[in-house]
Parts: C-alpha cells; structure tokens; sequence
C-alpha cells in the first residue's frame, strides 16, 4: 500500500509540473520598418538583449521616423510604446513638446556625435549624412552640388522620400532649405521635374532605386558601403556636395507610460555599449554614436566624406516644418 504522504507530495510535484512557465516581462518599442526587417538590425538587437534581460522585445514598426512621432502623437497617452526608437534631431522639439516622452535618466558618456549631443530625454544610437545616391552605370556625371541636382537633365530621375511620414524625406527638406533659404520654392518647382516618384519611406524609395526605375535616391553616403561589402560591388556610389551634406543624428526616447517599465532604462543603456552598436554599422548601414567593441570595416574608409555639415536648429525646424513642407506641397502639386 502506498503511503498517503507519498501520494500527496507526488500530487503537489504533478501540479508543479504541468503549471506553465512564468510569461516574461516584454519592452514594447515602436521604430521604423527597416530597422526591424530580417535584414536590419532589429533581429541581431532583440536577440543580444533578451539574452541578458531574461525578457521579450515587442517591435511595432512604422512606415519611417515622422510616421512614428505622429502614431505616438494620434495614441497619445493610451500608446503601448515603452520605447520609440527612429526619431532624429529635426523631430526633437517636437517630440518634446508632445508631453509624451520622459527624461532617461541614464549614463550617456559613451555617446558621441558630431558637434555633440545633450538631453535629458533623448538618446542618440547612430548618425550619418544624406546624399544623393546613383547607379553609375547609368549616370555617368552625377550633380556634384544641389545646384546640378536641381537645374540638371530632367530626364535623369530621382527617387524621394515625403517628408511628411519619412525622416529622410524631412531630411531632403531640411537639407534644401538650409541651402536656398527663402529662395527653396523656387528650388523645389525646379527639382520636381526629375522627381520620378515620392516614397513614403526610405525602404520604398531604395527598393525603386535598386530595380531600376530612376538612376538616383535620396539616401545617405553610407549606403555604397552595403554594396562594397555584402554584394562585392562598387556600382552604387554617393554624390558629394560643393555645398555640404545634411547631418541626421537617430534618437530613441522612453514614453511616459515607459517609465513604468524597468526594462526601458535597461534597454537604452544596452543601446549605448557594444551589443547594440556592434549590430549597426552593416545592418542599418550607419555610423554607431556609441561604444563599439570592433573597428569598422574598412569600406567605410572609402565613402564621401562631408567638407561641410548642414544643420538646421530643432527649434527652429518645429516653428516652421508645417510652414515648410506646404511650400513643398505646394511646389511639388504644380
């Protein structure tokens, strides 16, 4: 006869086993479609975190860094984002003036970009410069200044971003009107007849580009590196302008609804060291602003490097960004 106590104590060890496994604390980040693409460096980062937070990454993307800030704006308080990671340095005022984001409150002294970058609230994980980028098979004497770009071949197209969902799009905005000023509508009624199309993302606009349909993109002069270094091919080059490149600087902020989540300040100091900066380099094809623990490779030696960076002031973008993209829309619908 087997003993009562027995019976109990394997009853209790049957229980234990077939209770499931405690769910894991999950870090909900929305960022932008390429980052999070089996090809982007969303995969390498959600695997090298969870790796040491015990925890699960939600990404929920967006189209590119503007459609982020106005999904985050149109949820506002009810968002389930901890963290939103894809906004950049002509977003910040804006951002900020939201409500909807905290102060990090973590150790960013291994951060660093170029002219430098402080907030309590935003975090900076990469950088680099637009450019024009172009097939040069196809175009033999590519603009070498904004000017060409703009009273050049109208027959030879580019492919662009809207600035009203894409932060490239915004970028190339940003980048004419540092360079025209008051004088940018008339730039833009110009340029737009070699406007093949308006993609309403940086994915969009470079798949265009990579199936033929335009001989230039509005991308960035880290881009041939891709080429250089995962296809073995030197094909696609970058335009360097007399006038200079625009400067984009990638943030990520925590929410308010963040702050209720230990993993969110655990996260953003993740993406400051090598397990995040390591990844970004030959996967989001730019330069990491934080420490990495391996050089970089070689063919990033090789790419434009700017003899001027433009950037325009977040506060001033803010003020006037609507103002600024009518006057496109405007040129642009003619």
């Amino acid at each position: 006869m087997i003993p009562v106590k027995f019976l109990a104590f394997a009853a209790v060890a049957l229980l234990g086993l077939a209770a499931p496994a405690a769910a894991k604390d999950t870090l909900t980040i929305y960022t932008y479609e390429s980052f999070t693409a089996e090809w982007g460096p969303g995969p390498k980062v959600k695997e090298n975190f969870e790796k040491q937070c015990d925890c699960t990454i939600e990404w929920v993307a967006a189209t590119d860094g503007v459609a982020l800030l106005n999904r985050l704006k149109l949820e506002g308080q009810s968002t389930k984002a901890d963290i939103v990671l894809g906004l950049d340095t002509n977003l910040v005022t804006e951002a900020r003036q939201s409500g909807l984001f905290a102060p990090h409150g973590i150790d960013t002294s291994d951060i660093n970009v170029p002219g430098g970058f402080e907030d309590d609230i935003f975090v900076p994980y990469d950088y680099g410069y637009f450019a024009v980028v172009y097939n040069s098979e196809k175009l033999a004497n590519p603009p070498t200044s904004m000017k060409e770009l703009v009273e050049g071949d109208a027959s030879q197209k580019i492919v662009i971003e809207d600035p009203r969902t894409s932060t490239p799009g915004l970028g190339l905005l940003l980048w004419v009107k540092a360079i025209y000023g008051d004088n940018a509508a008339g730039a833009w009624d110009k340029l737009r007849h070699r406007v093949l199309t308006v993609a309403p993302g940086w994915a969009e606009a470079y798949g265009l580009f990579l199936r033929g349909e335009a001989p230039m993109v509005l991308s960035y002069t880290t881009s041939p590196a891709f080429h250089i270094i995962v296809d073995k091919e030197d094909l696609y080059k970058a335009a360097a302008f007399a006038e200079g490149q625009y400067l984009q600087i990638e943030l990520a902020g925590t929410t308010v609804n963040g702050t209720k989540n230990p993993l969110a300040a655990k996260f953003l100091t993740f993406m400051t060291g090598p397990g995040f900066q390591d990844v970004i380099p030959e996967t989001n094809w730019m330069f990491p602003a934080g420490k990495t623990s391996k050089p970089l490779n070689p063919a990033f030696d090789t790419l434009v490097k700017p003899t001027k960076i433009l950037m325009l002031q977040p506060d001033d973008i803010a003020k006037n960004r609507k103002a600024w993209i009518d006057e496109w829309l405007a040129a642009m619908s003619k």
